[in-house]
């Protein structure tokens, strides 16, 4: 995930020095409509955030597109998004894979800008809320496979944090690669003998590639 993050802000740095007001000017001054889908890689951070234990999923949902200027533009979103970490395992009783799931309602609120007739990077905050978590156990026989749901109340329902990703959009469709930094717990904090900690002890972070379809 450190990789991912310190990949999209280079190209979003390479892609402004080279950029002119003049290509970026391509908001119509009508609002759109569309859907979107791709897939994540996540996994769980508690101070730094690592490459370990990377999630592959999925998200799917729609976006709209208020323009406020002539290079920029208002873009909340509605969207299902699965997160969560994966373990793989390899020892003398089995082998195989574990996957944490946490599936969510997410409303990224972006402040989108172009950088040139194509180019386009966004930022601005994300709310999400969980539906439910699941654990999932495939191994490599077959002996242990079983899926199943965990209690809805054992973590935090609202996922707050931060997005930031960059974008290449054509007349109807668009792909772009875009990075979640989760500010909140997803477990919730318990009281054992009178020490407090948090389980599962760890926040969201997930890099999302997706694509875009306009419908109006």
């Amino acid at each position: 995930m450190k990789n991912s993050i310190k990949t999209l802000a280079t190209l979003a740095i390479i892609i402004g020095l080279g950029s002119t007001t003049a290509q970026a000017q391509i908001n119509t001054g009508k609002a759109q409509f569309g859907v979107k889908g791709g897939v994540n890689f996540s996994n769980m951070y508690t101070e730094d955030v690592h490459d370990n234990n990377v999630l592959t999923s999925f998200n799917a949902g729609v976006y709209f597109l208020i323009p406020i200027t002539e290079f920029a533009a208002f873009q909340p979103e509605i969207i299902y998004s699965r997160k969560g970490s994966e373990l793989t395992y390899d020892n003398i009783f089995a082998k195989g894979k574990a996957q944490f799931n946490l599936n969510y309602i997410e409303v990224p609120l972006l402040v989108k800008g172009n950088l040139t007739k194509n180019i386009s990077v966004h930022a601005g905050p994300y709310f999400a809320y969980l539906l439910d978590a699941k654990t999932i156990n495939k191994s490599d026989s077959g002996s242990y496979n079983f899926e199943d749901n965990i209690n809805n109340d054992n973590f935090n329902k609202i996922d707050v944090g931060l997005s930031a990703g960059i974008g290449l959009d054509f007349d109807a469709i668009g792909i772009g690669a875009r990075y979640n930094y989760g500010l909140t717990n997803v477990g919730k904090e318990r009281n054992s003998g009178g020490t407090t900690y948090t389980l599962p002890d760890g926040k969201n972070s997930n890099v999302s590639l997706y694509m875009t379809l306009k419908l109006n």
